[in-house]
């Protein structure tokens, strides 16, 4: 094979690649090269920016039956780790203790401490996570690194826990002017509000409020049903995460609404009892969260990598 000769090299070299400027010699009757200008490095700076930012993810290609082998690997986590998973379901269903008492006693502060639950959740979930991580790399789980595991995402995390208090706090806001639309005499105690809901005269409040919870019950799970783990495993900001999870939700719709409606009717049944469920269903559903997350985002690389094996 005969080498390139000079003349075959491309017309156009990228920015960064380009050889850098040398003074002529003395003598050379060269003119001297030419400073780069600020436009030139700003450009330059830009370039090789926008090529660290491209995607280091791919979102993997569901199947509806996904869910249900997530819910089965997160009860191998959950037996495989009790003592772990004994803290965290008594953790949910403390939580889940108060805000029950709160809605029956002061409805008016339910949705502040709802705010207040999603603010400990995501941290209780990333102990999980932890622990699910801990044992796909062969690792002994144990309950203080799950404890701790979260300090060193404390910039991202803050910033994912706020845009979920916001949605919850536009959330609450637009329940209240529901309410008060149907309910011009004032708003109604705790009793009106279940006699309200389960009112077959008032179906049309009914659905006007499911589809005003359905729309941001959407956003907060789209935003986060795989954010909170890929922060945790890939150590990334916010905004990459909570785009790169509204990705796997927009291109696996039909898996992502199977999987929102399990947690909802799992949490739901949990619930009953006095939340005496949680104790199980909250780490099985804290693991199962995991292996959905691993199931949906693969990195880029490994990807690559695979697919040249394959080829």
């Amino acid at each position: 094979m005969t080498a390139l000769s000079s003349d075959n090299a491309p017309a156009s070299v990228a920015p960064d690649t380009a050889a850098p400027d040398v003074p002529a010699p003395a003598g050379s009757g060269a003119a001297p090269a030419q400073a780069p200008t600020a436009a030139e490095i700003v450009a330059r700076a830009v370039a090789a920016d926008g090529r660290r930012a491209a995607p280091a993810v791919v979102i993997e290609r569901l199947r509806l039956a996904d869910p249900w082998r997530w819910l089965a690997l997160g009860m191998r986590d959950a037996r495989a780790a009790p003592g772990v998973a004994a803290f965290y379901g008594m953790c949910f269903w403390i939580m889940a203790l108060v805000l029950g008492w709160v809605f029956r006693t002061r409805p008016e502060y339910t949705m502040s401490i709802a705010s207040g639950c999603l603010l400990v959740g995501p941290f209780l979930a990333m102990g999980l996570y932890d622990t699910s991580r801990r044992r796909e790399a062969g690792l002994k789980p144990s309950l203080g690194d799950s404890l701790t595991c979260w300090d060193t995402h404390m910039g991202s995390m803050g910033m994912l826990v706020l845009v979920l208090v916001v949605l919850e706090l536009l959330w609450g806001r637009a329940s209240l002017v529901v309410f008060a639309v149907f309910f011009n005499t004032g708003m109604p105690s705790t009793t009106g509000v279940l006699e309200a809901v389960f009112s077959p005269s008032n179906w049309t409040f009914v659905a006007v409020y499911a589809a005003v919870g359905g729309v941001f019950a959407a956003l907060v799970f789209s935003t986060s049903v795989v954010s909170i783990p890929m922060i945790l495993d890939r150590d990334t900001d916010a905004l990459t995460a909570g785009i790169t999870s509204i990705r796997v939700v927009v291109e696996n719709t039909l898996v992502m609404l199977q999987w929102g409606a399990l947690l909802t009717l799992i949490v739901a049944a949990s619930l009953w009892f006095w939340g005496i469920g949680l104790l199980v269903a909250g780490p099985v559903l804290g693991h199962a969260s995991w292996h959905a997350y691993r199931a949906s985002v693969r990195p880029a690389a490994l990807v690559g990598t695979t697919a040249s094996a394959a080829g």
